[in-house]
């Protein structure tokens, strides 16, 4: 009966709509929180090797942060059963390992407005797996109507904000801030349909596993061995200041709180229904990047059309 109210209460529209929000607006603080943070370290967009324990040393924090709060929440101490070992390491080498590798090294070379744009495409990643590859749910022409609404959203967001002032034209792979590069946007794209297969597997294992156990040890499992690849190629972090130390606790606590909570969401809900919430991802990378960056101007108009669109794409595919 505790379960059953449980489920209920976690597939009322408010509660999705208030917890998905709350998961968007912590990652939407990555995006220029990672650059404050590499800024901060005096961490170089080509020093690879130290972005790597860089992300290593947030993702054991945020491990160790999940089961502790899950530990706390259940009155016990949370530990994988035999059966959810293999899952743990898949999810960490596609959530964690995988995914991190490519959006921190991404981050490094672009800005953090673009990496949010492309990232609001992990919504149609998602949607596209859970439906046709998995066959978790059906992908109806409203769905997919409700994305394309939501991602114009996300573009409108941009162009409005003046962030594409010079387009998106192809270049070398090792160029900096300007046009697409494999090492910059292509990076933070495989980043996406990593993310994309993890939700849909997360939601998967979640259905015999607790969710914030499997999100805190794959964050343990996938920390350690980026701590550990870090270390083996080079990577050191030199300079450490208060509010650097500061900065690498917030962004574990984004991932350990986020995650869990997106994990509780999907495991009761349909992925569509909680990945469509994607798209306030980059609306809140944008805004929060033009703050605390300075990477774009006159976001005022820019900012309501765009939640306008993805708030429309987010009704239709919850209606």
């Amino acid at each position: 009966m505790e379960t059953q109210k449980k489920e209920i209460f976690l597939q009322k529209t408010i509660v999705v709509w208030a917890g998905a929000l709350i998961c968007c607006a912590l990652w939407g603080s990555a995006f220029p929180c990672i650059k404050l943070g590499y800024k901060w370290m005096q961490i170089g967009a080509s020093d690879t090797a130290t972005q790597i324990l860089y992300a290593g040393i947030r993702f054991t924090l945020a491990g160790v942060l999940a089961i502790a709060i899950g530990s706390v929440l259940q009155k016990r101490f949370l530990f994988p059963e035999r059966e959810a070992l293999p899952k743990v390491v898949w999810l960490s080498f596609l959530q964690t390992v995988l995914q991190y590798l490519f959006f921190y090294v991404g981050l490094a070379h672009t800005t953090g407005v673009k990496a949010s744009i492309i990232e609001g495409m992990n919504v149609f990643v998602a949607v596209f797996v859970a439906g046709y590859l998995f066959r978790q749910e059906k992908v109806t022409t409203k769905k997919l109507v409700g994305c394309v609404i939501g991602f114009i959203g996300v573009i409108l967001v941009n162009i409005l904000g003046g962030s594409f002032a010079g387009g998106f034209v192809l270049q070398n792979p090792f160029a900096g801030e300007s046009g697409i590069s494999l090492f910059g946007e292509g990076f933070i794209f495989f980043s996406t349909v990593s993310y994309a297969f993890s939700s849909v597997f997360l939601k998967s294992y979640s259905k015999k596993h607790d969710p914030v156990m499997l999100s805190g040890y794959q964050f343990l499992l996938g920390g350690v061995i980026m701590m550990i690849c870090g270390l083996l190629f080079g990577g050191r972090i030199t300079q450490i200041s208060p509010r650097a130390v500061a900065m690498l606790l917030w962004l574990a606590v984004v991932s350990a709180v986020a995650y869990s909570l997106w994990g509780i969401l999907l495991k009761y809900n349909p992925v569509s229904k909680v990945a469509v919430f994607g798209f306030m991802n980059p609306v809140f990378g944008v805004i929060l990047s033009a703050i605390l960056l300075q990477e774009s101007q006159s976001l005022g108009a820019g900012a309501i059309v765009s939640l306008a669109f993805v708030c429309a794409g987010i009704y239709i595919v919850n209606k």
